[in-house]
């Protein structure tokens, strides 16, 4: 009994062993499983991958083609080329990524005019860039007296319609339309410059100038050196000293070499750019871009193409920066009353240089498909079109009888980079004589303020235009009064004024 009990109880204290499941087989072989890693591997790839596209868009032409009028005026996203030549906007490219950007530096301390003008093409097939600066100064086909190109932007009001004006005009004078515009406010120069941690230049020359009006100073040494966002800026604007004893120092070619130093300092930037370091920092440069750029790309457009110029291996060597080849010339004004200076193209040479570098069309341009003004011997001006806007500008011009002005019209000078005379030519246009400071071209010496009455867009004072002697003997009304545009608040005659001096089309 006891042995039972003892084994009744020992059969109570063993709990009974539970026998395992068996393990049920998997439905995915070791070879499915691996197909299924690599799958999800791959899903979160592609997800990367596309996010990484997303930020990176290749800009799209075809959203771009024109579309013309109703009326049949030609008119192209609010700009009406009227009666001038319609540039080329569509065609075979040269490759299958080639593109053309204008770029306009707005200096809204000196006024807004749009003393910075860059045509930029850059064909990312092949990894080849150019960028041709356009000359504040150079004449354009514009129906009113003073036909510099940076008074356009202001004339027509600033703004969009500023804008699509002066796209308007160097459209027309190198034969195409640019596929998209960038404006960039000079002010982001400087927080790009310091974004990258300063810019090692050369600069050219020692820099001293002060303008109360605009609240600029600048103080600049000769020499190599690592420039911070505000010296970059200073040698940006810088054009001339201020005026001491009569004298004033600046560059010996004027505003072009202003544009040599740009380029210089811009191609600079440009190569330290392209270097990788800078990769890290594009949180800065996105927002300069916000804050200072206006243009009718998307941002991922501009990162597609910095994308394009990184991991293309676009060296420096293959960026090419050229000035509008050009010529100085002087022109009869109507409403000042004297000789003004500009510069005009040299015809055959922006041809070449527009069908071998600029344009993105295989089709060849010739002369008449450029809008390219000249001074005829005579005094008038003409179109390369056969057009002119300004009719009265068409015929030669009629001058006050002076003692000191001549009665026949007064060939252009010949002159040299510097402003020289040679083989002979005449004396340019210097201060003092009512015309413009080669140092300076975009400053007028004032007429005195009993002869006329103040008007913006690049500076000095506005007389009425001298009405011709009448065959008759009767009274020549006068052209209609000048209608001052809202100015910058710098007084006229200052050293940079914002303005340039502008004749309003006349009434239809």
């Amino acid at each position: 009994m006891d042995n039972q009990r003892e084994e009744k109880g020992g059969s109570r204290l063993q709990k009974p062993k539970k026998e395992k499941k068996p393990k049920k087989p998997s439905r995915l072989t070791r070879q499915q499983k691996l197909l299924t890693a690599v799958a999800v591997v791959l899903a979160v790839a592609l997800v990367g991958v596309l996010a990484w596209r997303s930020l990176f868009v290749r800009p799209d032409l075809g959203n771009k083609k024109p579309t013309a009028g109703n009326d049949g005026s030609g008119a192209v996203e609010g700009i009406d080329y009227g009666d001038g030549v319609r540039p080329r906007a569509d065609g075979e490219r040269k490759s299958k990524d080639f593109y053309t950007v204008l770029i306009l530096g707005r200096d809204t301390g000196g006024g807004g005019n749009t003393d910075t003008m860059l045509l930029a093409s850059y064909d990312v097939t092949n990894q080849k860039a150019t960028v041709m600066s356009i000359p504040r100064d150079t004449m354009v086909n514009i129906p009113y007296d003073i036909k510099r190109i940076n008074a356009v932007y202001n004339y027509n009001g600033g703004g969009e319609k500023g804008i699509q004006a002066l796209y308007k005009e160097i459209s027309q004078l190198v034969g195409f339309e640019p596929d998209y515009q960038v404006i960039v406010e000079w002010e982001a120069v400087g927080k790009i410059v310091d974004a990258m941690g300063g810019v090692y230049f050369d600069v050219p020359r020692d820099m001293n100038y002060e303008d109360p009006y605009q609240d600029l100073s600048i103080h600049q040494t000769k020499g190599y050196r690592l420039l911070s966002g505000s010296d970059a800026m200073q040698v940006l604007r810088y054009r001339h000293d201020n005026r001491k004893n009569g004298v004033t120092l600046g560059y010996p070619d004027g505003d072009l070499g202003r544009i040599k130093t740009q380029q210089a300092l811009l191609k600079a930037m440009v190569e330290q750019l392209l270097k990788l370091e800078n990769i890290t920092k594009v949180n800065q440069f996105v927002k300069v871009f916000q804050e200072c750029v206006e243009t009718d790309m998307s941002f991922q457009n501009i990162l597609w193409f910095a994308q394009s110029a990184y991991l293309g291996g676009l060296k420096m060597e293959n960026v090419n920066f050229v000035t509008m080849p050009n010529k100085n010339v002087s022109c009869w004004s109507r409403s000042v009353g004297n000789m003004q200076s500009y510069v005009t193209p040299i015809a055959s040479e922006l041809l070449e240089l527009v069908n071998n570098e600029l344009s993105p069309f295989v089709e060849t341009f010739t002369m008449s498909d450029l809008d390219i003004m000249s001074v005829n011997s005579d005094g008038s001006v003409s179109s390369s079109t056969g057009y002119v806007e300004d009719r009265k500008a068409a015929s030669p011009p009629v001058k006050p009888s002076t003692a000191t002005e001549p009665e026949e019209p007064v060939e252009d000078p010949v002159v040299d980079e510097g402003g020289e005379p040679i083989d002979g030519g005449e004396t340019p246009v210097t201060p003092g004589d009512g015309g413009l400071d080669i140092n300076d071209p975009g400053i007028v010496d004032p007429v005195p303020p009993s002869e006329g009455t103040t008007d913006p867009s690049d500076a000095g004072t506005v007389t009425p235009e001298t009405p011709a002697a009448p065959e008759d003997g009767g009274t020549t009304a006068p052209e209609e009064p000048v209608t001052p545009l809202e100015d910058s608040g710098t007084p006229a005659g200052s050293e940079d004024p914002g303005f340039a001096i502008i004749e309003p089309p006349p009434a239809a």
